[in-house]
């Protein structure tokens, strides 16, 4: 059994990115100095769990972030131990700001909406959604789909087909938007978050209109700050 912790299989999306970023942790604990020579990839590859070339893409990738650099018949060397935020990151977290702003313009009048006006079919349909939410918090597409299918949900019960429309056109950029955040905060569906769709459910079903506007209004403006 390996005894070193960072010894950690790859698993998900591109090997190259994961074991890029898995040797990128090693890099920011310290586990080399700034100068410091890297392993060759012979030995490099099996602590990553990967093969050779793998390896090799992993250390391309974090020479073009400005970790590290290779020095021909000399090796690989450590040049920095972090990097500030690239440029497509900053972008990407602009956009899902954009996106979460543009939620909240629409969602939480359509919250106030539905407390006020669901029916009881309606509001049994939110229950069933708010579950079906409950059951996907693990992965991160169904969980961005069963989450966008509760506040549709809210979308119907409002009785506002103008909101409606608009919800159902911006649907696609903000799924994206949503997944996009959950990569970049590397978790998600945890209890509390559960919980703030379980109050905002409340409110509605208690026909609570500040309530059902402040929960989904605070919700929202929490995931904004969480790209901060």
């Amino acid at each position: 059994m390996w005894e070193n912790t960072h010894m950690t299989m790859v698993r998900r999306e591109s090997l190259a990115e994961q074991a890029a970023e898995l040797l990128a942790v090693r890099i920011r604990d310290g586990e080399w100095d700034i100068g410091g020579k890297l392993p060759g990839e012979t030995t490099l590859a099996p602590q990553l769990g990967v093969g050779r070339s793998t390896a090799r893409e992993a250390i391309r990738i974090l020479a073009g972030r400005g970790l590290l650099a290779t020095r021909q018949g000399a090796g690989v060397f450590v040049t920095a131990t972090d990097v500030p935020a690239r440029w497509d990151v900053v972008v990407q977290r602009a956009d899902i700001v954009a996106v979460i702003e543009a939620r909240t313009a629409i969602e939480v009048e359509a919250a106030a909406l539905a407390a006020e006006r669901h029916s009881s079919a309606e509001l049994t349909a939110l229950r069933e959604a708010l579950d079906e939410r409950e059951q996907h918090r693990s992965d991160i597409d169904m969980h961005v789909a069963t989450d966008m299918a509760f506040h549709r949900g809210i979308m119907v019960a409002a009785h506002s087909p103008i909101l409606l429309e608009i919800f159902d056109s911006f649907a696609p950029r903000s799924r994206r938007a949503m997944t996009d955040m959950l990569r970049l905060r590397s978790r998600h569906g945890d209890d509390v978050d559960q919980g703030v769709h379980e109050r905002i459910y409340e409110a509605i079903a208690a026909r609570d209109v500040d309530a059902a506007a402040g929960l989904t209004r605070a919700h929202l403006r929490a995931l904004e700050e969480m790209l901060g």
